[in-house]
C-alpha cells in the first residue's frame, strides 16, 4: 500500500527530485560518520574500551549506541539550525530550487566542519586540490566543502589518538605496577594482564570512568 501511495503522491510528479533525495540518503550514513562528532567520540571510546584490557566489554553495539547518543546531542544545535536555514530559503521549483535549499540548509554544518578543522589542515587540503585541478582551473578556498569535509576527518582523528593517549597512560601505569609486583614475589606463571584487570575496572569505576569520558567528549564541541 506504501509503494503505492507514494506513486500516487506528488513526489511521483517529480522523479528528478526524487533521484536527488535518494541519492542524498546514500550518503547520509557515511556523513554521520565522517562529518559529525561520531568519529572522535567512537574513537575514544573504542580506545578506552580497549585500554580496560576487555576488547569485548562493552560490546560494539553498546559503544556505537553511545557514540550515537552523544552525536546527537552534539550536532542537535546544528541540525536544528540547518533546519531552520532551509525553512527560511525561498521555494523552488524542480533540481535547481531543491539544491539550493540543501546548500542553504549546509551552511550551518559547513561552520561547523570549518570551526573544527585546524587551520594547517584546511591550508594543507586547499593546496591539495588546487594541484589536482590544476593552474587552469577555479582556484578553491578553505571554506569549500571539499576541502573541509577530509581536513575536519584528520583533525578529529588527531584529537581521538591525543585524548586516548591520556585515557591509555593511567591504566598502563596499573598495568607496569602489577606486572612489577608479581616479579617482585615471583608469580611469574600468573598473567599480568588478568591479574590487573580488575584493579583496572576498579579504578574506571571509581572515578565513574564513562560519565566522564562522555561528558568531557560532549563538551569538547562546546563554546
Amino acid at each position: 500500500m506504501i509503494p503505492l501511495a507514494l506513486a500516487a503522491g506528488p513526489v511521483a510528479d517529480r522523479p528528478a527530485e526524487l533521484l536527488v533525495l535518494l541519492a542524498a540518503l546514500a550518503v547520509v550514513p557515511a556523513a554521520l560518520v565522517m562529518l559529525t562528532s561520531f568519529l572522535k567520540i567512537v574513537v575514544v571510546l573504542s580506545i578506552a574500551r580497549s585500554a580496560l584490557g576487555a576488547p569485548q566489554v562493552p560490546p560494539n553495539t553498546a559503544v556505537t549506541g553511545l557514540a550515537l547518543v552523544l552525536t546527537a546531542l552534539v550536532m542537535a544545535p546544528v541540525g536544528e539550525r540547518a533546519i531552520a536555514e532551509m525553512r527560511a530559503a525561498p521555494a523552488g521549483r524542480g533540481i535547481a530550487g531543491t539544491l539550493a535549499q540543501v546548500e542553504r540548509g549546509a551552511e550551518p554544518l559547513r561552520g561547523f566542519l570549518a570551526r573544527f578543522a585546524r587551520a594547517d589542515d584546511r591550508a594543507a587540503f586547499a593546496d591539495v586540490a588546487r594541484r589536482l585541478r590544476g593552474p587552469g582551473a577555479p582556484q578553491p578556498g578553505e571554506q569549500e566543502l571539499a576541502v573541509l569535509a577530509p581536513a575536519f576527518v584528520v583533525s578529529e582523528l588527531r584529537r581521538a589518538f591525543t585524548i586516548g593517549f591520556l585515557v591509555f597512560v593511567p591504566f598502563l601505569v596499573v598495568d607496569l605496577v602489577v606486572s612489577n609486583v608479581l616479579l617482585a614475589l615471583g608469580l611469574t606463571q600468573l598473567s599480568p594482564t588478568s591479574v590487573a584487570l580488575p584493579f583496572k575496572l576498579l579504578l574506571f569505576v571509581a572515578v565513574d570512568g564513562w560519565k566522564l569520558l562522555a561528558r568531557a567528549l560532549a563538551l569538547s564541541y562546546a563554546g
